[in-house]
């Protein structure tokens, strides 16, 4: 799991990464990276600002991750190049897109139970799906990232949906992210 935040008022970006062993959960690694923030705060833009301490913290790393799930959109993005499908393409891992909200696209509201989705459409495509993980929780928004289809990445964060709406994998890194510096 992937997830960024700030400290410093914004001048360090500080980005976190979780290795879980899948299907268990088990956490086998974290890795925390701080870099001077270089880049404005532009919606849409937001991996030119990140990117750069998540790379920092990839590295750190014994190994690369099988798979990264990032907290922010893969192709459901103006640009269908959100911060999933960046990181997937320059580090080239599968990589999937989970949003806590939409960032563009329309869908119909998934049924109130466990696993249900509706696709997430803009221009006529389908650019991800709004993923009920929780009965009575809001959706999720996933994405395809890079080298890896929507079913799938539907799969994967379903079965790292343990306990609560957001997957474990950007759970754990969220806290990493955002904790005490």
């Amino acid at each position: 799991g992937v997830d960024v935040g700030f400290e410093a008022d914004g001048t360090v970006t500080r980005a976190a990464v979780a290795v879980l062993r899948y299907p268990d959960l088990d956490l086998l690694e974290a890795a925390i990276a701080r870099r001077p923030t270089a880049f404005p705060y532009i919606p849409g833009l937001l991996s030119f600002r990140e990117l750069p301490a998540v790379l920092a913290a990839l590295a750190q790393l014994r190994e690369p991750p099988d798979l990264l799930l990032c907290d922010g959109q893969g192709i459901a993005h103006p640009r269908r190049f959100g911060i999933a499908s960046h990181l997937g393409l320059l580090v080239d891992i599968p990589s999937i897109g989970v949003a806590k909200s939409r960032l563009c696209g329309a869908h119909e509201e998934p049924p109130n139970q466990r696993g249900a989705w509706t696709p997430l459409r803009a221009e006529g495509e389908i650019i991800g799906a709004a993923l009920r993980t929780r009965v009575g929780v809001k959706p999720l928004y996933v994405s395809s990232g890079h080298r890896i289809g929507l079913e799938t990445a539907i799969a994967y964060v379903m079965g790292c949906c343990a306990r609560y709406r957001l997957p474990e994998t950007t759970r754990h890194a969220h806290r990493l992210a955002s904790g005490p510096p």
